[in-house]
């Protein structure tokens, strides 16, 4: 019954619509109106499965059953022969009625008690369903909040690391300049000693670079000679002598422990001896 209503309706409003619009207007017009009737249609029977029942639902399914009862029946007043129509105009109204004699048979067919019983199971069904629904939307607003937190943190981590490592980066290479530029190397040659009267001493800025700790902080302190000897071999034991930093490094692998200040005089008073 509500099939054959759905197709009156559809071809009611083609035949109605169509001679003062295009038909796909009045085409689109019949299927919202059917649409509409099929979907309250649908939603209610899933409802009813489940053992549920809603007010505007009804209503809703039974204002679009009056819409279509109504263009039937100014559909049939408008032609010359109008009982045909009318006598198809009650499909829509009556096939929404099937549904609450049905409902009237089922209320009907059971006890008060047992009515009591199913609309409390219902009720519990509901509260249950909305308790769940709340609890979850409750939790993924937490997780949502929670998540936009650690992002916003991590990003501002991000940030402040590409801002420290472009700082890092550019002193470096401001260094790296200043340690490789001829220019600042003859400022610097001319607030140092020359170690021989043909040599251009080397002044060497601080690289930035990762270093090895002391091993031998409780070695027992050396003397003066035995630190000039120690010098001595390593300043000798390759041709060109080595520089400072590389007697410093091989200095310090050997084992041996004295502070900067001594070493320094150290090396300074066996390269002042060599020459």
């Amino acid at each position: 019954m509500t099939v054959v209503s759905m197709v009156l309706t559809l071809a009611v409003v083609m035949l109605w619509l169509g001679a003062s619009m295009p038909w796909g207007v009045a085409l689109v017009v019949g299927l919202g109106l059917d649409g509409g009737w099929l979907a309250t249609l649908a939603y209610e029977r899933r409802l009813a499965a489940q053992g549920d029942h809603s007010t505007p639902v009804t209503a809703v399914g039974w204002a679009f059953g009056a819409v279509a009862t109504g263009v039937l029946v100014a559909h049939a007043l408008g032609e010359t022969s109008p009982g045909s129509w009318l006598a198809v105009s009650w499909l829509p109204l009556a096939a929404k009625a099937l549904w609450l004699v049905h409902g009237l048979w089922e209320r009907t067919s059971l006890t008060p008690v047992a009515l009591d019983a199913i609309r409390g199971i219902q009720q519990e069904a509901r509260d249950e369903a909305a308790v769940a629904r709340a609890r979850l939307r409750a939790q993924a607003g937490t997780e949502e909040t929670r998540l936009t937190a650690v992002t916003e943190a991590g990003a501002r981590v991000a940030r402040v690391q590409a801002a420290t490592a472009e700082r890092l980066s550019g002193a470096w290479s401001t260094l790296e300049a200043a340690r490789q530029g001829e220019g600042t190397a003859r400022a610097l040659t001319c607030v140092t000693d020359r170690v021989t009267p043909t040599s251009q001493p080397r002044w060497e800025l601080p690289v930035w670079g990762p270093y090895e700790p002391v091993p031998a902080l409780d070695a027992p302190t050396l003397s003066d000679a035995d630190l000039d000897r120690i010098v001595t071999e390593l300043h000798t034991s390759q041709t060109p002598p080595l520089s400072y930093r590389e007697l410093s490094l091989r200095f310090r692998a050997a084992g041996h422990s004295a502070s900067e200040t001594r070493l320094r005089a150290a090396w300074r008073r066996v390269t002042a001896t060599a020459s």
